[in-house]
């Protein structure tokens, strides 16, 4: 399929909606596959160049976060490596084990984090000072790796996994967003440029939807920091029940 102007544009529009969202509480792959899907490529090539896309907007989102100061620095410089290396590892192991087995798993951690986030109405109401304890910030290395991993293993619901993580160590809705949104990159860094190595990006989609997510994660980085806690708790439960959905419909396909 040549690539003309209407195609590029629709790239480029869903990828600023997917990257609006995804920059605050994931979930923007459900919107950017189903977009390449639709533009007829192999289902390779849609995670391959989805991958790609969304490290663009999800480089966006960090720096914005970054340059916010709502990002955990001392925190993160062990973080990021291990949701980087992590990825790697499930990238690799994904091409020997088929990770559909994961699925089930999946919809039942989503319904408990939206069950958990509903019932605790004041939790993650934004601090301006996190004191992480120090069996947090261990079992917070533990499970972002495993993150990392599931990232580039299997990948549904990352973004609201690595959310939901920050929440339980003590961080702030905000907080939690921003955080996460830093480990993500780093799994979506780690996946890209495996996907990139095997040849399964097609650039000529990539670039434009790309593009498009830049724009978008910075918007929604800008949005989630102008209006705080209050902005985030409900999307990010509405995005867990949406994947919930999703998950659920892809277990009786």
């Amino acid at each position: 399929m040549e690539l003309d102007v209407n195609i590029m544009f629709a790239m480029a529009a869903m990828g600023f909606v997917a990257a609006f969202i995804d920059s605050v509480v994931g979930g923007g792959g459900l919107i950017s596959v189903p977009t390449l899907m639709w533009a007829g490529l192999p289902m390779l090539n849609v995670l391959g160049t989805n991958k790609f896309a969304s490290t663009m907007g999800a480089a966006a989102g960090f720096i914005t976060y970054l340059r916010s100061g709502k990002i955990d620095k001392k925190i993160m410089r062990f973080m990021f490596p291990l949701a980087f290396v992590g990825s790697i590892f499930g990238v690799l192991v994904v091409r020997q084990v088929p990770p559909d087995f994961l699925r089930p798993l999946v919809v039942v951690m989503l319904i408990i984090i939206a069950i958990y986030s509903v019932a605790k109405k004041n939790w993650g109401a934004d601090n301006k000072s996190v004191r992480v304890s120090h069996k947090n910030y261990l079992l917070g290395l533990i499970l972002i790796f495993a993150l990392g991993f599931y990232d580039g293993f299997f990948g549904p619901g990352t973004g609201s996994f690595m959310l939901f993580l920050y929440l339980m160590m003590g961080y702030g809705f905000l907080g939690a967003a921003a955080n996460a949104r830093a480990a993500n990159f780093a799994s979506n860094l780690a996946g890209v440029i495996v996907f990139t190595i095997c040849g399964l990006v097609n650039f000529s989609y990539a670039i434009p939807m790309g593009l498009g997510m830049i724009l978008g994660a910075f918007c929604g980085a800008k949005m989630a920091i102008s209006k705080g806690a209050a902005y985030v708790r409900p999307l990010f439960i509405g995005m867990t029940v949406i994947l919930i959905g999703k998950q659920i419909i892809e277990l009786f396909k």
